[in-house]
């Protein structure tokens, strides 16, 4: 059941708290507290889930939360990810790549919503790319030397750059579609 209209459920509250934690794991990583720094990112990333599910769970999926649920993705993953590239963790062609992606994303999406009236949901293949993403910012922050032994990152690195080409893919034939009047399903 789409709800219309409604801002303030907690769906929405949760994708704007993801939003409002982004300045506080800045803030606590550069400082050098990275348990804490990691516990926010946790939260971050375990309200990233518990916002479609309680949306699903409540009825309460809302034109609202189809923006913001993937706008506080994009704003989280580009903000970590310009921070790491700023302290040297990340090298600038993933950063570049996942953030010029995003943006194409967003436009896309802009576009289809004031021409065609159509809201489009995540897609599942850009879900698990920021499941990966997301793993791989654990690996960069848990302080633990398990992570860089195996080098994680790197793996998380390479699997997140796979998935966000394929889903950008996705994104950019349904968005195709959308626009020549093909078949869509929200």
């Amino acid at each position: 059941m789409l709800v219309e209209g409604r801002i303030f459920n907690l769906p929405n509250a949760l994708s704007f708290l993801r939003i409002l934690l982004i300045p506080w794991f800045l803030y606590y990583f550069h400082a050098g507290y990275l348990d804490i720094a990691f516990v926010i990112m946790i939260v971050a990333v375990l309200t990233d889930w518990f916002d479609g599910q309680a949306a699903r769970w409540t009825n309460e999926v809302s034109e609202m939360g189809k923006i913001l649920d993937p706008l506080a993705d994009k704003l989280c993953l580009s903000s970590v990810a310009l921070y790491f590239l700023w302290v040297g963790q990340l090298p600038l062609w993933f950063v570049l790549f996942a953030v010029l992606r995003d943006i194409l994303i967003f436009i896309g999406a802009g576009y289809v919503k004031f021409r065609h009236s159509v809201v489009t949901t995540s897609l599942w293949p850009g879900k698990w790319a920021v499941g990966f993403v997301s793993m791989m910012f654990i690996a960069m922050v848990w302080p633990h030397p398990f992570f860089r032994q195996y080098h994680l990152k790197e793996f998380f690195l390479y699997l997140s750059t796979l998935m966000l080409l394929y889903s950008f893919l996705l994104y950019c034939v349904r968005f195709f579609k959308i626009h020549k009047g093909m078949e869509y399903k929200a």
